[in-house]
């Protein structure tokens, strides 16, 4: 068998609908549009919707853009690290684990509101400066992941 051989399998294909050609076709005279009404007679929009307000009038508008490289990060207060034992590692898997996260989404960052008294190390995808502050005047250490 060679690839000239090939053919389709019989009844696999239909000849097309011949239309407006008389009729001796089949179909002919109203060409399967059936008799009046503006289908008829030519083109409806397909996105009318017989008189009642169109989809794309009912649904709010939405402007601007969204970021596609936008980076989402799950936020920690410095005063939520409070919860955890002096000279404890805390980890983005550890925030997850204790519930202060649900997810780490993008990556952690530490926000420096309120007051740690405790000395940690602490690892994170970014850190404000403050927190870094709070962290090390607390005798502990930020690290950068």
């Amino acid at each position: 068998m060679q690839i000239h051989d090939l053919r389709p399998a019989p009844g696999a294909t239909h000849r097309r609908k011949k239309i407006g050609r008389g009729p001796g076709s089949g179909h002919g005279k109203t060409s399967t549009r059936g008799h009046n009404g503006q289908k008829s007679r030519e083109q409806v929009n397909p996105n009318f919707e017989g008189g009642q307000t169109a989809l794309h009038r009912r649904l709010p508008q939405v402007r601007g853009f969204k970021p596609v490289n936008k980076k989402y990060y799950a936020i920690v207060n410095v005063s939520d690290l409070e919860a955890f034992d002096a000279d404890t590692e805390v980890t983005p898997e550890l925030l997850v684990e204790r519930g202060v996260l649900r997810d780490t989404r993008d990556g952690v960052k530490i926000l420096g509101d309120g007051e740690i008294t405790k000395k940690l190390t602490v690892r994170a995808n970014k850190f404000s400066k403050s927190a870094i502050e709070k962290l090390q005047a607390a005798g502990g250490a930020a690290e950068v992941l």
